[in-house]
């Protein structure tokens, strides 16, 4: 099963770097590992590994980002974390191709350009990675453990002390808190819309004023979730 891609934030401005880690923690497939107001402070998380995503300033005090970012290349046994870019200026903008950067990012910018990027680095990751053949979860119903697949999964609904898993043929009822589930789903294409619901964004087909329907199920899109979901279907909404 793919795993949420671990983020450090690393801005020298205290407003911009909490701004950025909002963001980070509100994109349902990234998780913030840390955040750092300048590079070499980072270098320590950096060479223990497993982390995914560099958000990085360039105009950082002491070592600038772009330097900083082309040094990761040579981190020993990988290849460095995926990188975007983020600058007050677009004057700088050239300088991301000289570092393979994920995107570029000029201040200020929305939580939907943010989003766009992060899907970059997301879609990167996945088809970098092997495909899995465990995409699949193992629920616990009543006294036994039942195996379904991820990709048959169409949303999931908060029951009380259980979760209600809704695939294409039937509903089952697993022990276990959604939160629990949203944490084993992440990497694959599913995201909370609701406190009460995860959907698979693949199954989708219909979606009016920010209500999703599936059959005879009608699942809002609450305030908390919309800035995500809208920058997800940004394309056709």
């Amino acid at each position: 099963m793919e795993q949420m891609l671990n983020c450090l934030v690393i801005d020298d401005d205290p407003e911009v770097n909490a701004y950025v880690c909002e963001m980070v923690e509100q994109t349902p497939f990234l998780r913030l590992a840390g955040s750092y107001d300048n590079a070499p402070a980072a270098l320590n998380m950096l060479e223990t590994g497993g982390i995914h995503l560099l958000i990085l300033d360039i105009n950082l005090p002491g070592i600038d980002g772009v330097t900083f970012a082309g040094t990761l290349k040579n981190m020993p046994g990988n290849a460095g974390p995926r990188v975007i870019l983020i600058s007050g200026s677009r004057e700088y903008a050239v300088d991301g191709y000289k570092v393979d950067a994920i995107d570029y990012l000029v201040k200020p910018f929305s939580y939907e350009d943010f989003y766009r990027a992060a899907a970059k680095a997301r879609g990167q990751a996945l088809n970098t990675k092997p495909s899995s053949p465990n995409d699949f979860l193992f629920l616990k119903v009543e006294r036994d453990l039942l195996k379904v697949n991820i990709h048959e999964i169409t949303y999931l609904e908060s029951f009380k002390d259980y979760v209600k898993v809704f695939t294409g043929e039937k509903m089952i009822v697993a022990l276990s808190t959604l939160k629990a589930l949203e944490d084993r789903l992440a990497g694959h294409r599913f995201m909370r819309v609701h406190r009460s619901f995860i959907v698979n964004l693949d199954k989708i087909d219909h979606i009016q004023n920010l209500t999703i329907r599936f059959g005879k199920t009608i699942i809002p899109v609450t305030e908390q979730y919309r800035e995500a979901f809208t920058a997800a279907f940004r394309e056709w909404l």
